[in-house]
């Protein structure tokens, strides 16, 4: 198993929304992805979704009262609190941010109000530092970075206090993801969605990987299939999906850097955290390449880039005659790798269909590129539209080759060695 979540210590706390059903989805994405997940619950959140939900999906614990005594985790919740790579409050309601923030009781000690559930304002909590339930207590304890995902009704989001705890919040570093626009429990529209899970993910991942080997750096990725239009209907492209280069975008972002994406068109929405320039033709890849490489460390170009364009494409719909053949005129587009600037590292992609090495090779040197990732787009099961890729990294020093992976893994061995030349050239530098 790999993936930024693998291995992970990651707390997740519930607060009492509607949107803690999502929280289960997040749960179990984040165990399948390898992580531990322990999950925190206020009191209002166990009315929501049951504890056993979570228990089910991470086959752990949850730490829903701090007071009961047979409970070894409401012992242990600052043990879980130093472990934790991250805790995530997702979602957090607007009461809990208030608490977070002061740091201070919300009600008076007594019988009473020990009995009495907490009300659901995490966020105030979270603000004021505020400490009565697991995910406040947690919250204080741990050193692990903190990242709020808001859930809250219809004016909620806009209100001043709201605000102001949030502000505090952010000034504290921590990461504020969400809340989205839409239909709301209540009925009403507005701002207060819970994050979509994919996007909490993506989000979750770049703050694991922030202080990865590639912290500090700037990496272009390019990726996608260009389209060259024939007529205002048509266009001449190829198969690519884009998968491969979002992997490497994806993957760069976890190690730390901080990604541009160049994307052509593509089948899948790209990462979350990365920085988009979308471009449809050759010639629109090579501007936005040229302006997003001025100031990156590395351009890994993983586009398939159409060789060849029309001419001349039509004004016009191209219609057809019953008696003739077409005939296009074709022009080669740039050369966008080539033309990239000097001194930074560069990698290219060559998908062949024969003499992969040799062809490999000949782009290494014709290039001027430091590293070519070479695939043989006949092998099953690998290269357009696959999850799977299987390359040989070629440079200077021979090639290697690489097992049928995961993109994402084959991401990682690429930026393996684009770590290694970008530390290189700065040392020269230095």
């Amino acid at each position: 198993m790999s993936g930024p979540f693998h291995g992970k210590r990651i707390l997740l706390g519930v607060s009492g929304s509607i949107a803690a059903y999502k929280a289960a989805d997040l749960a179990s994405k984040l165990t399948q992805g390898g992580a531990e997940v322990d999950v925190l619950m206020t009191h209002s959140a166990t009315r929501f979704v049951t504890p056993l939900t979570f228990r089910s999906i991470t086959h752990r614990p949850v730490l829903t009262d701090l007071f009961d005594l047979h409970s070894p985790e409401a012992i242990e919740h600052v043990a879980l609190a130093q472990a934790a790579h991250i805790l995530v409050v997702a979602p957090a309601t607007a009461h809990m941010l208030h608490k977070l923030a002061l740091g201070l009781a919300d009600h008076p000690i007594s019988v009473n109000a020990l009995a009495a559930p907490a009300p659901p304002h995490t966020l105030a909590k979270l603000a004021r530092g505020l400490a009565d339930d697991p995910i406040s207590v947690t919250a204080l304890a741990t050193g692990a970075p903190l990242l709020i995902a808001p859930a809250m009704d219809a004016n909620m989001w806009e209100h001043p206090a709201v605000r102001q705890n949030v502000n505090t919040l952010m000034e504290r570093e921590a990461i504020i993801v969400g809340p989205g626009e839409g239909r709301l429990a209540s009925g009403l529209v507005g701002w207060g969605r819970l994050a979509d899970t994919p996007e909490l993910l993506g989000r979750i991942a770049q703050t694991l990987g922030a202080n990865g080997d590639l912290r500090g750096r700037s990496i272009v990725v390019s990726a996608g299939g260009t389209e060259e239009p024939l007529d205002p209907v048509r266009i001449l492209t190829n198969r690519s999906s884009g998968k491969m280069g979002y992997a490497i975008a994806e993957a760069a972002r976890d190690r730390g850097a901080d990604v541009t994406l160049v994307t052509a068109p593509a089948s899948i929405d790209p990462p979350v955290g990365v920085r988009v320039a979308r471009a449809n033709t050759a010639e629109q890849m090579r501007t936005a390449v040229q302006e997003a490489a001025c100031s990156a460390d590395a351009l890994v170009m993983a586009a398939a880039v159409a060789d060849y364009r029309p001419a001349e494409p039509s004004g016009e719909k191209i219609k057809k005659e019953a008696t003739a053949d077409l005939t296009l005129a074709l022009e080669r587009t740039e050369d966008i790798i080539a033309a990239a600037p000097d001194g930074i590292v560069k990698v290219a992609f060559a998908a062949e269909s024969s003499s992969l090495l040799k062809n490999a090779r000949a782009k290494l040197e014709g290039k001027r590129v430091h590293l070519v990732a070479a695939n043989d787009i006949t092998l099953p099961g690998a290269g357009f539209g696959s999850d799977e890729n299987k390359v040989w990294l070629v440079d200077e020093s021979g090639d290697t080759e690489l097992p049928l992976m995961a993109k994402y893994d084959v991401a990682m061995a690429i930026l393996d060695r684009v770590a290694a030349l970008v530390d290189v050239r700065h040392s020269k530098e230095r």
